[in-house]
């Protein structure tokens, strides 16, 4: 099955870019804008929005449309694939396998100031109706918040001796935060802790693909709430078990 951008009409392939251009604006600046756009592949652009943001800089919305199609059953992504259960299902799950409380550690490392989904997931007042891990029956929850280096994130994980470490990272200049991400698996390895953790990511930007890819365990990007963060590392503990 082929597939192309939906815009106005089924398959019409139509995009829209938005770009900032070092000039001020101008019609020239726009009219720069649009032959930027035809550079990229655009057919027919047009600049729909245009503002200056500054001394010397604009910025540009463009629709157009594009050829491209592709071939969907090509496309092979590797992705978590189960059923959220529900705080209460989880509860049962650590209380019927474990003889303990399962410790997650969070936090939002490296030069990561932002902290509004790592507090979605582990605070106990939890975002949109979703209770955080501090809520769980258990699960022993620390939240470190931000701008957390690893090393020191690490020192915390030994020392409450974590079985899971939840990692919150927003897309930064000069992927930093992927940087970022593959130091403290180097850390953990190191210490000879990544085979006993369960590490996962989370953030604006993150997929379950990109945070395998960087040596975590799983991914967690827009959507996701405590449920699904739990659920998947709960059972990746009791499949270790097993092991």
């Amino acid at each position: 099955m082929k597939i192309k951008p939906y815009g106005d009409t089924f398959n019409d392939g139509k995009v829209q870019v938005s770009f900032t251009l070092p000039l001020s604006k101008s019609a020239k600046a726009t009219a720069a804008a649009k032959e930027i756009a035809k550079e990229m592949g655009l057919i027919d652009p047009s600049v729909v929005h245009a503002e200056s943001i500054g001394n010397d800089f604009s910025f540009y919305i463009v629709y157009g449309s594009v050829k491209t199609a592709i071939e969907l059953d090509k496309i092979q992504v590797d992705e978590i694939t189960q059923e959220r259960l529900s705080r209460e299902e989880i509860e049962q799950l650590i209380k019927t396998n474990f003889d303990k409380n399962i410790v997650f550690i969070g936090a939002s490392t490296g030069t990561d100031a932002h902290t509004v989904g790592i507090d979605a997931i582990m605070n106990m007042k939890g975002f949109a109706g979703h209770y955080g891990l501090e809520r769980y029956e258990g699960i022993t929850a620390y939240n470190l918040g931000s701008q957390v280096l690893n090393e020191d994130f690490v020192k915390y994980a030994i020392e409450k001796q974590a079985d899971v470490l939840l990692v919150s990272q927003t897309v930064t200049q000069k992927e930093v935060h992927l940087k970022n991400m593959v130091e403290l698996v180097e850390l953990l390895e190191a210490e000879g802790l990544r085979d006993r953790i369960i590490l996962i990511a989370g953030g604006a930007r993150i997929t379950h693909e990109i945070a395998k890819e960087l040596g975590y365990d799983a991914g967690f990007g827009p959507g996701s709430f405590a449920e699904d963060v739990a659920t998947f590392a709960i059972k990746e503990l009791i499949e270790r078990k097993k092991r």
